[in-house]
């Protein structure tokens, strides 16, 4: 059984029907991406499942227990965590502190701090920049903190949104290390990407998705053989 399952969700913006019927579904320790045009909804699957927009209709699902009336804050105990677009770090918090914020479900202190050495392992930069003011800090290394900040809450299914957004061409290099590395860790990850080429040289599995439907799935390896893919989104003929 997937560890998250999105079923026939149907999610409005007052009036506007942003998704339309959408299904998707995320084993243990996939990386799925979600691709699409500005628009089409990815951001706003994401926040239907992290319960930031509540659905008018359908379920979303984790371990089958349906999340769909649960508040934000409960789906991110229950271990869905997401490291949301434009990075979001606690600007007047030290990165130490946005750490902590981080792990603010979790009651056991020593694996919390073990936890945040997890993080310097994986972000060394952090652990130089460990005092400093996170509104300090440089895009790149905001994008690292607001990671190994999701990561700090030990989730089960991590939902990454635009994380290569704004960044350098050096430092989106880096973020889909990274993404690889807690891959190989076995998160599992559902990452939405403009950035279509690195998603899916990273992912396992992807949906496309146009006007709040789903149109297209598969297999990374097949997404990136289809021709419309490769038109609309790999920029090749």
């Amino acid at each position: 059984m997937a560890i998250l399952e999105v079923e026939n969700v149907h999610t409005f913006y007052g009036n506007i029907h942003a998704l339309k019927g959408i299904s998707l579904s995320v084993e243990e320790g996939e990386i799925v991406t979600l691709i699409g045009a500005n628009g089409a909804g990815k951001s706003t699957t994401l926040k239907t499942i992290s319960g930031l927009l509540r659905p008018r209709q359908g379920q979303v699902k984790l371990n089958g227990m349906d999340l769909s009336t649960y508040p934000a804050h409960k789906i991110a105990e229950l271990g869905v965590v997401q490291v949301p677009e434009g990075r979001r770090v606690f600007g007047r918090l030290t990165v130490n502190e946005n750490l902590e914020m981080g792990a603010y479900t979790r009651s056991d202190r020593k694996e919390v701090r073990s936890s945040v050495e997890q993080a310097f392992t994986l972000f060394p930069r952090l652990r130089e920049r460990r005092h400093q003011v996170a509104g300090t800090l440089s895009g790149g290394e905001q994008q690292m903190l607001s990671t190994a900040r999701a990561l700090m809450a030990k989730p089960k299914v991590l939902l990454m949104d635009e994380p290569s957004m704004g960044l350098a061409p050096v430092l989106v290099d880096s973020i889909f290390d990274t993404i690889q590395e807690l891959h190989q860790s076995g998160t599992t990850i559902l990452l939405v990407e403009q950035n279509a080429r690195m998603a899916l040289q990273v992912a396992d599995r992807g949906y496309v998705m146009q006007s709040g439907e789903i149109v297209l799935s598969g297999t990374a390896e097949s997404l990136r053989a289809n021709e419309m893919v490769r038109r609309a989104y790999l920029g090749m003929e």
